[in-house]
């Protein structure tokens, strides 16, 4: 039954107005707008009821170092510029950590180039997965070559067309070469 009584429309009441005798004082303030009003002054009045109890209990011998680092302007706190904050020593050092990290991945990428080309020594060779025959004579020889086709043999790498091959330069010895000029260049500097 409770069903049904929700199913019935009813009449929703609407907010009066403001008089037309009124209309010079502008739109009239309704209920949910003094709520939103009333929250946001009572908050106001909070944090400054707060801020005044801190500055009420607050301990003259307290210090911090930012105290120290930031300046007011305006009234507004601004940190100092740091952009002179290391020294020209700490500068040096840093950029020789950095050439040492530069180094290292220089080393790391030339012992995988050295595991890739030991990889890399039996490419261009034929397969060996061809059967293999045994034969008694010679003339047995030429009987088993005669009858073997030509295009069970696969072609050397010469003979790929140039788009499958493998890139001759890749990516990484580049970048191997970069970092070496960068390392005799940062060398000389030193000296």
């Amino acid at each position: 039954m409770s069903s049904l009584r929700n199913a019935i429309s009813r009449r929703s009441h609407k907010e009066r107005a403001q008089p037309s005798s009124r209309k010079k004082f502008g739109l009239l303030e309704k209920h949910k707008d003094y709520v939103v009003r009333a929250k946001a002054f009572h908050k106001k009045g909070e944090t400054l009821r707060r801020l005044k109890e801190k500055a009420a209990f607050r301990n003259p011998d307290e210090f911090y170092f930012q105290m120290i680092k930031s300046r007011t302007v305006d009234g507004v706190h601004k940190p100092e510029n740091q952009a002179n904050r290391y020294s020209l020593e700490e500068l040096m050092l840093m950029k020789t950590q950095d050439i040492g990290y530069i180094v290292q991945k220089l080393q790391s990428e030339r012992k995988k180039i050295e595991k890739l080309t030991a990889v890399l020594h039996s490419v261009d060779n034929y397969p060996s997965n061809g059967h293999i025959y045994y034969a008694e004579d010679r003339e047995e020889v030429r009987e088993l070559q005669s009858q073997s086709p030509e295009s069970r043999v696969t072609p050397p790498s010469d003979d790929v067309p140039d788009h499958i091959k493998r890139c001759s330069w890749p990516v990484r010895l580049r970048f191997l070469l970069v970092a070496t000029d960068f390392r005799s260049f940062i060398m000389s500097v030193r000296d």
